[in-house]
Parts: structure tokens; sequence; C-alpha cells
């Protein structure tokens, strides 16, 4: 069996041998898990292992004839290379419409009759009804089973990583106090019982983390919460006994992992669960009772969860300095390493960053692979190099560097581009136009709760001035030693401005505009910022408004700026950020890197 399933195009062969068998016209395959994670553990990783895809994101669809990836913009390059040969076609969509598209694509070339195939285990709710009011009445959804399961003989194993407290001291609240404030939403919105499957919301509510899924200290489990008792379904051996008394204490109690699907076959007649129909999957559903109702509402902890508490902003603030001074000596070391011409490659890069970083407090893991791409690959916004596939970083250039680290009291995210020998009067250009959209948002002010995507064009508009742009959204939610890309806030023109993505205080959001030049360079320049409310100015009848204040420390190359693009008040805004940079980090530093960082942070009003 093995033999017949080694490479991309007999995977699919293989496939498409099941699903005839098993009467099915096409079959979808989602980047995605039981709990909609964005970084998948390698059980659910049947998307990559039947296309050779790496990319984050993509959806495939398989018909008898026909095989499609669709992926936007950040992947177009990577996956015309990865998907060569494979016979899987790549198929180029717009931002956020990977789920969507293939289902479209169905309609147009199999119009009537059709049964479509998926793992309703996998799949979002709100998406399965997406898919039934675009197919129509006349196509079948077949979503009991797993065709991977059938056909992947090596498939890993579920992972089996320890769950460990998260302190409350780190926290800033117990346990039992945001279980009392999510059973107030719960009464609120009429429920008497929650079921939540979205693994970052699941620890940050019982103050717990793991390691199942990689850079995210998340851990495989679903909850079931009513008025008095918890349920959670996670594999027990993971939690040490101690724990588990500590969790009895507050009245959550542990269940096998495999048993939410009888424990919701089970709920009461009459219960009023309350879901997010984007949050939990079709499955998890379909196990429900007819006489069990659904309060359909926004997730209660997602929110609780975006909106950091001043003291979570307290320890984040320290991450960051910490995070920054690692940052500093490593970039202190490329400096002097590019000089002597000592050779590096991009995978020194990640390999020297994250040693600095572990020498931090707190330090856990990095927060999502490290991207350090030379020229043409800093312009593959998701570039990733490896072992086989990667630079040498010599001559004259533009070096990304898009990373971040898991700390016990923060997630950290940054970008910042290095020139590697005497930068061009185009690509100082290019940069200062970037930098100039980064600074517009971060000293932005704007009406709390407004719609995060609305403020997307403020980063665009000194790269539209030009006539230039970039694929990919502007800004996301970062979490609180969680995921580090966490909603419901998104800075972006390819998301809808929902009431839910609106904007409230405490909220922490990447600013990251780019600007990409195939085959070129690559410039994105990203900080992370807190929304604090402002209190210098008196609104018009009292509305709230918000700023940003920028959480990241470390400084920002002037060698690739171009003065004569920039105004006065921008100038001062830069020198104002690095002034802040140097008062923080100097005492962090030892004196080669503190005098490193003086001469990084002069101003440039002179």
């Amino acid at each position: 069996m093995t033999a017949l399933v080694d490479t991309p195009s007999q995977r699919i062969d293989a496939l498409r041998r099941t699903m005839m068998a098993s009467g099915i016209n096409a079959w979808l395959v989602p980047s995605s898990d039981p709990h909609l994670s964005e970084y998948l553990p390698g059980h659910w990783q049947g998307r990559e292992w039947l296309t050779g895809f790496t990319g984050s994101v993509g959806t495939l669809l398989v018909t008898h004839d026909f095989a499609g990836l669709w992926v936007d913009s950040r992947y177009w390059v990577q996956a015309d290379k990865e998907l060569s040969g494979s016979g899987i076609e790549m198929m180029k969509v717009a931002q956020g419409q990977q789920i969507l598209a293939p289902i479209d694509w169905l309609n147009i070339h199999h119009p009537g009759s059709i049964t479509l195939g998926l793992d309703g285990a996998v799949l979002p709710l709100a998406a399965h009804r997406a898919f039934k009011a675009r197919l129509g009445d006349s196509a079948t959804i077949k979503s009991d089973r797993d065709l991977l399961e059938e056909i992947w003989p090596d498939r890993p194993a579920l992972p089996q990583a320890p769950v460990t407290s998260h302190d409350d001291t780190l926290a800033g609240q117990t346990r039992s106090e945001r279980l009392a404030q999510l059973r107030q939403a719960m009464d609120e919105a009429g429920a008497d019982a929650h079921l939540i499957s979205t693994l970052d919301d699941i620890a940050w509510l019982f103050n717990l983390r793991g390691s199942d899924v990689d850079y995210n200290p998340v851990f495989l489990a679903h909850a079931l919460v009513d008025a008095h008792h918890v349920r959670l379904f996670i594999d027990q051996d993971k939690v040490p006994a101690e724990l588990r008394e500590a969790l009895a204490d507050d009245g959550v109690f542990l269940h096998a992992y495999a048993e939410v699907l009888d424990a919701l076959t089970r709920l009461p007649e009459g219960a009023r669960l309350l879901i997010d129909p984007a949050r939990v999957t079709l499955s998890l559903i379909q196990a429900l009772p007819d006489q069990v109702s659904l309060v359909e509402a926004f997730q209660p902890t997602t929110l609780a969860k975006a909106c950091k508490s001043e003291v979570e902003i307290d320890h984040v603030r320290a991450a960051m300095a910490r995070d920054g001074a690692a940052l500093c000596r490593f970039l202190c070391w490329l400096d002097e390493t590019l000089v002597s011409e000592t050779p590096i490659t991009e995978l020194t890069i990640d390999a020297r960053l994250t040693a600095e970083r572990t020498r931090e407090k707190h330090f856990i893991s990095r927060s999502f692979p490290t991207i350090a791409g030379f020229n043409a690959n800093g312009a593959l916004p998701h570039y990733r190099a490896t072992e086989s596939a990667h630079s040498s970083i010599e001559g004259q250039g533009l070096l990304l560097i898009d990373s971040g680290a898991q700390y016990l009291d923060g997630t950290t995210d940054i970008t910042r581009v290095i020139p590697v020998g005497e930068p061009t009067a185009a690509q100082k250009a290019d940069y200062t136009r970037v930098l100039k959209g980064m600074m517009a948002l971060s000293r932005t002010r704007f009406p709390e709760g407004i719609e995060a995507p609305r403020l997307d064009a403020i980063a665009r508009a000194p790269l539209w001035e030009a006539g230039l742009d970039y694929g990919h959204g502007t800004g996301h939610g970062v979490g609180y030693f969680l995921n580090v890309h966490e909603g419901p806030q998104v800075i972006s023109r390819g998301a809808q401005p929902t009431p839910q993505t609106a904007m409230r205080e405490g909220m922490i959001t990447s600013i990251e505009p780019g600007l990409y030049r195939p085959n070129q360079w690559g410039i994105r320049i990203e900080n992370l910022v807190a929304n604090r409310l402002v209190t210098d100015v008196e609104t018009l009848d009292g509305d709230a408004f918000l700023e940003f204040e920028t959480l990241t420390l470390c400084p920002i190359d002037t060698r690739l700026i171009e003065p004569s693009l920039l105004r006065e008040d921008e100038i001062n805004w830069l020198d104002n950020y690095h002034r802040t940079v140097f008062e923080r980090l100097a005492p962090k530093l030892d004196e080669p890197t503190r005098d490193w960082l003086a001469e990084k942070t002069q101003p440039l009003a002179g």
C-alpha cells in the first residue's frame, strides 16, 4: 500500500479510487483540524500530505478528472514551485476566499446533481451552510467519513505533549474569575450550556498551556460549560494529578478527548447550547439531539481574550523589552558578520536569532517559523528557508527577517529589513514608502468600536500614491502567550467589517505593510501595538477614541531611508520611537551592543 502513495500524484490517484468506490464526485480538503486551527498537528495535515504544498493556507478540491489547490497571492510563487509535476493545478484566489472559491468552481464545471465529500470533523458549521447555499438543493454533501484515514498508511498519531498551568500572576485572572465571566455572558445570551473547541480559547479560559501545536502553546481539547460544571475533553494522561485536582476544585472535570461527541448526544431535552458557527465543526453539531436548541452568537471568550487587561499588557511590555534586547544582540552580530564577510545563509539567521532569544527569561519557543528571505526570497511573504533550498547572504541586496517568540509573559512578532552592501535608490524609495505606511497607521486615532478592516487603507495610502500595493493584510491580532495570529480584529481590506471585528481597548495588533517586487526584493516593517484610550483631548459628545501604543522595541534601519520622502512629523515620530527604544533597551545590553544601539537610534532630525 505504501508504495502506491509515495508521490502527490499517486496519493491523488488513491483518493480518486476511494472516492469512486464511495460514490463521491468531488472531495474537498481544507487546511483545518477539529479545532479550526491555523497551525495543524501532523495528524490533520492532509492537504500538505496529498499535494506537497507546505504553505499554511490552501484548499484542495479533487474530482475524477481534476485536482486544484486554491491559494492567495502570498503563496502563488511557492505553490507553483511545490505543485510542479504533481498534476495538481494552482488556482489563484483573493485572500480569504479559499474555502468558497472551489465551491464556485464546482457550480461552473459540474452544475446540477453532484455529491461533494468532505470530513465534517474539520469543517466549520458556517462554511457548511455557505456550501449548501452555493450548491443548491440538487447537490449532496457527504460529511460522515474521512477518506484520508483509508489511504494514509503512516498518518501521524495525535500529539501527547503535557499540559501545564499558566500562573495566575502572569494571567492576571484566576480560572474561577474567567469562568464566572463566561457564565455571565451565557446567561445574557439565554444559554445554559456552551461548547468551545478553539484551542487558544480553551487555554485562556482555564489558565493552561501545552505544546500539541507547533509554535502555539495550546493543547487538543474541547470544553462543555454549564452553570455549575465544566467537562474538559482531553487526553487525561497529559494532565498531572496535582493539576487535575486544582481543576476539579474549580468545577472542571476531565473526560477522554474522543468522548465529546457522546457527551453532546446526551445533552438533556430542552437544553439551550451556545455555539459560534464559525468556531465549531459540522460533526459536533450533527451529534446533537433534535431536542437541543442552538443559541448562535459570537464566542464570548474570543473577545474577552483579545482585550488584554492592564496586568497582561504590563507583562507584554516586559517581554517586549527582553525580546528587543535579544534582537539587538542579534542585529549587532549580523552587522559585524556582514562586514567581516564571514559566510552566512538564511538558515544561519534563524539559528542565531533563536539562540539569542533562548537566553532571555521566560522564553518558551518561536511563535512561528522564522522568515529570513534574501533578495528574491524576501519577495515571497511566507517564504521559509530549508536545508535543501536556501540562499547565501552575500553581495548586495535586502534581507527581510520576520520572527517572533513565545514567552510566559507575552507573544512577539516583528519584521525588519537589513541592507546588505550599499542599498540602491529604488530600494530606499520602496522601503521609505512602506515605513511611511507603518508610521501613518501607528499614529492614527480612531473611534472605539470602529471595525478594524476600515483602518487598512491608512497604511496603504503612501504606497498607493506611488501606484504600489501589497497582497496581504496589514494587521492581525496577537495572543498573550497564545497564538501569534488571533482574532477577532484584523486590519485587512480583504476582511468583512463586521461588528465582531470592532477595535476595543486592550487589543494587541500587528501593523505590517509591505512591498514585494518579484525576483528582486521584499520589504515589510512590522511592530505590535496595543489599543489605548485617548485621554489628552475632549471628543465630540464624549465619544471614546483609541490610539496605538507601540509595544515592539527594536531599531528601524535608517540606512534604507530616503529622507526626502519623509515629512517633518514623520521624522519626529521615528526619532521619538528610537529614543524610547534606546531608553528601554540600553540597560539590558552589554557595552558593545549598547554602543551599536546608540548609533542605530541616532535622530534623523539632526
